[in-house]
């Protein structure tokens, strides 16, 4: 998609057609994104290939980057974008900080890793890839898929890896090995500790050769629960003003298939 003027715009139509959806059908007393920002994380700095296997961003999305933010703008819903961390972090932490406020949660993602986050007051609707539904995921439904607790995908993903974030397998160790190992153990460290509590020969002489590539890949996969957050309003409501604002850009950029879409929710 592109305007008459040539601006490429289909994944800011995209992006507002989904937030739409999500709002109409959600309902949420109020909403936060999460950005990454450009520097290296954390996980870069312990790891220089994290992510390595990862494709350029094409030209044509990057153009509309700037777009998104006046987007942003005019929707003005609090967002957070922290320096050393991920955006998946930021999402951990505020998801910590509601629910110790006794508040429900939904994160809207299309990051596998978000799944480690779900409890009793925490849900992931995953969006997966174009064209197909989303998935919610509550604390039965990731154990229906995995077989093991969200909390325990940490380990589980260390054990069998990530191609997404170039994270390597533990050799000679499958899902349905790895699914037994973090049943019977919480983390890397309480797998490590006891390891003469590995029945399997094979498998025990595995986790003993990987040991360090097993704590350094839960570092980088477990999310961080703990970003120092600015002192502002953790989420906000779509309001009046709000929606005059994004309507005007909408038709700044064509999306006139929208504009009724956006003035239902008030």
């Amino acid at each position: 998609m592109n305007t008459r003027a040539g601006e490429p715009t289909s994944a800011l139509y995209g992006f507002s057609s989904l937030l739409l959806k999500l709002l109409r059908e959600q309902k949420p007393t109020g909403v936060a994104f999460a950005i990454d920002r450009p520097e290296p994380t954390f996980r870069h700095e312990a790891y220089a290939a994290y992510k390595g296997t990862r494709d350029a961003v094409p030209s044509e999305l990057a153009r509309q980057f700037k777009t998104l933010e006046r987007l942003l703008d005019a929707l003005a819903f609090p967002r957070f974008s922290v320096r050393g961390f991920e955006a998946d972090d930021v999402l951990a932490t505020l998801a910590r900080e509601l629910s110790l406020a006794g508040a429900s949660t939904l994160i809207a993602t299309g990051d596998r890793d978000m799944l480690q986050l779900v409890s009793p007051l925490v849900q992931v609707l995953f969006m997966g890839q174009r064209g197909k539904p989303a998935t919610l995921y509550d604390e039965a439904k990731v154990v229906a898929r995995f077989g093991i607790p969200p909390a325990r995908l940490p380990v589980y993903a260390a054990l069998v890896g990530d191609s997404s974030d170039n994270i390597p397998k533990v050799k000679g160790i499958g899902p349905v090995a790895a699914q037994k190992l973090c049943l019977q153990f919480a983390d890397v460290a309480s797998l490590l500790t006891h390891t003469d509590q590995i029945d399997n020969a094979k498998l025990r002489a595995s986790v003993v050769a990987h040991a360090e590539q097993l704590r350094a890949s839960e570092l980088l996969i477990r999310l961080r629960a703990d970003v120092p957050l600015p002192a502002s309003p953790r989420h906000r409501a779509l309001t009046p003003e709000s929606v005059l604002a994004t309507r005007a850009l909408f038709e700044e950029l064509e999306f006139k298939s929208l504009i009724p879409r956006l003035e239902a929710l008030v």
